[in-house]
């Protein structure tokens, strides 16, 4: 089976730097995996694709080294299995707020006996070999979002649930929740008081933690306090934020 890169980069102590994608094409997928992150998350939860074109996505991530992952839209156990199927090395789940529900979602990543995923891996049947599932379990990664009040509350009921790797903090929903402000600001005392928490919870349960950061500096804090798994903008925002670096430069030479 294919190494998992973000699994030895974690096994160093270090972090991996995932990019996101939101954009539906396999073509701009590809071009964001040879731009040098470690790994690529497809979003099917706020991305504007859907399962068929994810599907090709995660086939022009797999081009390059870059080790391909998904955020499914829910916790639905059919569609993160039709992701592993798909070649996702690594599942990203949302809004998870209780133990069950983490049970629930690290199980779909399993085969038996440590889960209840179904066994039929069609493409990494293809791309690894017949031999797939004797090292999936041990391969995919299981990642579940600490982003409201009941989920941070709950975080140490989640994180003990065996065969999750680590917990991924969506910094704009865990504020939301929290003080009732919407945004991507992590400057806000009281989220950073809880990311620290978090944070502190995953080292004493002996997973990682990773975040969406609001920036790169703060990526670059995160890292240093001991985030391992860092998501800095989407596709979409580096997009439309360089398109608009452009045409206020080129206004701005001839105003």
């Amino acid at each position: 089976m294919r190494e998992n890169r973000v699994r030895g980069i974690w096994a160093e102590g270090k972090a991996a730097l995932n990019g996101w994608l939101h954009i539906p094409s396999a073509w701009s997928a590809e071009l964001i995996a040879h731009q040098g992150w470690d790994s690529i998350t497809v979003d099917m939860q706020h991305g504007m694709m859907g399962m068929e074109t994810a599907i090709q996505m995660l086939q022009a991530i797999s081009s390059t080294d870059v080790l391909p992952m998904a955020r499914v839209n829910w916790n639905t156990p059919g569609d993160i299995m039709k992701l592993l199927d798909a070649g996702a090395y690594g599942i990203i789940c949302p809004m998870i707020e209780t133990r069950e529900e983490c049970e629930a979602f690290v199980g779909a990543c399993r085969f038996p006996p440590a889960g209840y995923r179904s066994h039929g891996p069609t493409r990494p049947r293809i791309i690894v070999g017949e031999d797939y599932a004797d090292d999936a379990n041990q391969q995919v990664i299981t990642l579940a979002m600490i982003e409201t009040v009941k989920g941070f509350e709950n975080r140490d009921e989640i994180m003990s649930v065996a065969g999750l790797d680590g917990v991924f903090v969506g910094i704009g929903d865990l504020r939301l929740t929290m003080t009732g402000a919407a945004g991507f600001d992590a400057a806000d005392p009281t989220v950073d008081e809880l990311l620290n928490a978090i944070l502190a919870s995953a080292r004493q349960h002996g997973i990682i933690a990773g975040l969406f950061a609001a920036g790169a500096d703060h990526g670059i804090e995160m890292i240093r306090r001991g985030y391992q798994f860092v998501s800095i903008g989407t596709d979409t925002v580096i997009l439309a934020n360089a398109s608009a670096t452009l045409v206020n430069a080129l206004r701005a030479g001839v105003n």
